[in-house]
């Protein structure tokens, strides 16, 4: 059940309202107090063209710091405790660039009005702001006890551990919002334990659609511990569905503090499918459009140099589009400057290599210095692609990895990137092992995404292009 954006349009209202009022109380201090013993008579209070400018200016950018800091999602399975935490902290730095904005440069009698001014406007922020979102966090909380507010939920697993797990949520006194419309099974049986309570819908295999088809919002992991086996195969076929993802843990979860206590329910280990913070992912977005699109004018004339050399180098199109698999296994196409003949996949799909008589002598140039992946901006402005993740491959050769490493799907849960740890450690592959190869460094890159990492790979691609090192 599903409304997310009446809830975000709700917090969204309120988190204006406080921002207005907090502006408002700043104002009204200014002008009877500090204006007053600036003038040595007391101001009428009135509300003029500054005083609206000031208001506009700070609520934006209290909806977008709120926005950038990841506050509007998962909106409504949330800790009221850790809200106000966030909502402190958030409050806290913002009143700080706000102070150092607009407050600096006023004109104060000594700096005991700084401090009275940023105190004021701190504290309504955060009161009004913290009040507010409590009220509608316990409202929507209270909603979800008495299930008027609820998330599909499907349990994979069919025996002892999912009917223990499914009777314990049953036996809850609050629900916690977890309606069970169905399980699946990992291995092929004719009855099932929870059978009895649920009804069976599918295999694991079937995982996409079946998530698909009952608009499934979370998943629960309670598999046997015979079954263990195929546990990194349902987690990848997991890896390209928006749908929050729990399991049983095991006892050393337990002991080595996988556990976190967020409610008096069930322990579960949330399989978490965000990489980077919000802000960070903010950030990483605003740096991939802002770079790409100064990247493409100052290098347009170099870009001009490449289309008449590939022109010339030998007949065919100036530019080469394929399709790859992007960000959730979704299809797009990559555009490249042309570095083979336009016959060079005839036979069906070939990976190049350094000996590679289908490249061209420009071909060759272009590669060594990665000039033909320079009309990639255009994928990255497009939001197809970033500046940094796992180079994108074809389903064909993704189809092979696949046999050998199960993981490779993992590659889907970021956007795909002109420039990757594996491009910097491996360089390009010439077979599907030296695929698999690359690969790893990839993943070691998803699961440690952050903005510092992204620039030291594209620091380490900027050595290798200026070295003319490309593989």
């Amino acid at each position: 059940m599903k409304h997310n954006a009446t809830q975000i349009l709700k917090y969204v209202m309120f988190d204006a309202l406080s921002a207005m009022l907090g502006y408002t109380a700043l104002y009204y201090f200014r002008k009877t107090v500090i204006e007053s013993r600036k003038f040595g008579v007391e101001l009428d209070f009135t509300f003029d063209e500054r005083y609206f400018i000031g208001l506009t200016i700070t609520t934006l950018f209290w909806i977008s710091l709120y926005w950038i800091t990841g506050f509007y999602n998962d909106i409504y399975r949330r800790s009221r405790l850790r809200e106000i935490i966030q909502t402190f902290n958030t409050a806290l730095f913002g009143s700080v660039v706000i102070f150092f904005a607009l407050i600096l440069d006023d004109w104060v009698n000594n700096y005991k009005d700084y401090y009275q001014s940023f105190l004021i406007y701190f504290s309504v922020i955060f009161a009004i702001t913290a009040l507010f979102r409590f009220i509608i966090s316990s409202r929507t909380n209270h909603r979800i006890q008495r299930k008027e507010i609820w998330f599909n939920t499907l349990m994979i697993g069919s025996n002892e551990k999912a009917t223990a797990l499914y009777h314990e949520f049953e036996s809850q006194r609050k629900s916690t919002g977890n309606k069970f419309v169905g399980f699946v099974s990992v291995f092929q049986k004719i009855e099932f334990l929870v059978e009895k309570e649920l009804p069976l819908l599918g295999v694991y295999s079937d995982l996409p659609k079946i998530i698909e088809d009952h608009q499934i919002e979370e998943v629960i992991i309670a598999i046997e511990s015979k079954e263990h086996e195929k546990l990194e195969e349902v987690i990848n076929l997991l890896e390209d569905s928006e749908v929050k993802v729990k399991m049983i843990p095991d006892m050393y979860d337990i002991i080595s503090g996988q556990v976190r206590l967020e409610s008096l329910g069930a322990p579960l280990i949330e399989i978490k499918h965000e990489l980077m913070p919000q802000w960070q992912r903010v950030v990483k977005r605003v740096f991939d459009v802002v770079a790409s699109a100064v990247l493409l004018m100052l290098l347009s004339p170099l870009m001009l140099f490449c289309m008449i050399m590939v022109k010339r180098s030998s007949p065919g199109p100036i530019f080469y589009r394929q399709k790859r698999m992007g960000l959730q296994g979704k299809e797009f196409s990559i555009i490249k400057f042309r570095s083979m003949r336009q016959d060079a996949e005839s036979t069906g799909p070939q990976l190049s290599s350094e000996e590679d008589d289908r490249i061209t002598k420009w071909g060759k140039v272009m590669r060594k210095y990665r000039l033909d992946e320079l009309p990639q901006f255009i994928n990255v402005i497009l939001g197809e692609m970033s500046f940094v993740g796992p180079r994108p491959e074809r389903q064909f050769y993704i189809d092979q990895i696949s046999k050998k490493a199960p993981h490779c799907k993992h590659i889907h849960k970021v956007k795909p990137g002109i420039t990757s740890w594996g491009m910097v450690k491996f360089g390009y592959a010439e077979n599907v092992d030296e695929m698999i190869e690359r690969l790893r460094y990839d993943i070691i890159y998803i699961e440690n995404m952050n903005l510092l990492n992204d620039i030291k790979i594209v620091f380490y691609t900027i050595l290798i292009v200026l070295q003319g090192r490309g593989k």
